[in-house]
């Protein structure tokens, strides 16, 4: 295993998920008795895991006392089942409740990318029809959402993505290879400031459990945007009452910086936009210093942090 992820590990640990204690990664840093108003809730995308802030958490913990991270069933070091886990965006949100609940958190700022801008907008929903669990006293005091297909219309998925959501996707699994996941990732990224040392962090988080085997079953996320998104999910951004930051990357090429644009304009009009100009899909990977910039940028006007 990468020194990397060793130390990553180590500073973690471990905690059980629903009647098949599927065991879920989680780190909590700072102080555990730190303000609802100091507190980071941050939430990874797809394919990735909570290791992808590892190049920001520095800077963020310069400004918040507690940072709250885990990853996801099917991601990084958590456990990746092919049986008794649905992999749909409402069993994740759940995971994510079970992360916050075990660390007594009653409220924060919650952060997402990627797929995780997908749990994030459920949990949103869940906010708007109050059915948010009533130890989550503090409620959510901010939104971020950075690089996420939340329009599905306006993603323009990879070929790889593609063929995971077809029938095709389960046989897939028998031909993915470190070679055509770098290309997918740099296609996706949309520019050259991914540095080859954390796609291939990002393989070797893929690989544990044969995670890169199973990803025909992590991406159902997207089936499920496909099916609710329109009913639930951007209604409930609509209607959202909490302070919402879009946060994107001008050069992603499946989440395009069109979709922010369209967000801003037609669904949550009262949130504030930032465009971080040459920056990638990945953006807290790629460009890390003008990610914090931009996010910090943000939280200093909406929290005084």
């Amino acid at each position: 295993m990468n020194q990397k992820i060793s130390i990553w590990k180590e500073s973690g640990h471990y905690i059980s998920y629903g009647p098949f204690a599927h065991q879920i990664f989680v780190k909590e840093l700072g102080t555990s008795t730190a303000s609802s108003d100091k507190t980071l809730l941050l939430i990874h995308g797809f394919p990735e895991s909570s290791f992808s802030y590892h190049l920001v958490i520095n800077e963020l913990m310069s400004v918040f006392d507690r940072i709250v991270l885990f990853d996801f069933i099917g991601y990084g070091l958590s456990n990746k089942p092919t049986d008794d886990f649905t992999y749909s965006l409402f069993e994740q949100t759940d995971v994510l409740l079970t992360v916050w609940h075990h660390f007594g958190v009653k409220g924060g700022h919650m952060l997402s990318h990627d797929m995780g801008d997908s749990v994030a907008t459920e949990v949103i929903a869940r906010h708007c029809n109050n059915l948010m669990p009533i130890w989550l006293s503090d409620g959510l005091k901010s939104v971020t959402l950075t690089n996420g297909s939340m329009v599905l219309d306006l993603a323009d998925l990879r070929i790889t993505q593609k063929i995971l959501l077809s029938k095709w996707g389960s046989y897939f699994k028998n031909i993915i290879s470190f070679s055509i996941f770098k290309k997918q990732i740099i296609s996706a990224h949309g520019n050259d400031n991914l540095k080859d040392e954390e796609i291939a962090l990002l393989w070797e988080f893929n690989l544990f459990q044969d995670g890169h085997k199973k990803t025909y079953l992590t991406i159902k996320y997207l089936n499920d945007r496909k099916r609710f998104e329109k009913t639930r999910w951007l209604p409930a951004l609509n209607k959202c009452d909490l302070p919402i930051h879009l946060c994107w990357g001008s050069d992603d090429k499946v989440a395009r910086v069109e979709m922010a644009e369209y967000l801003k304009l037609n669904i949550c009009t009262n949130a504030e936009l930032t465009i971080m100009k040459g920056v990638g899909h990945f953006c807290q990977i790629g460009s890390p210093e003008i990610w914090v910039e931009s996010i910090l940028n943000y939280y200093k006007k909406v929290s005084p942090l």
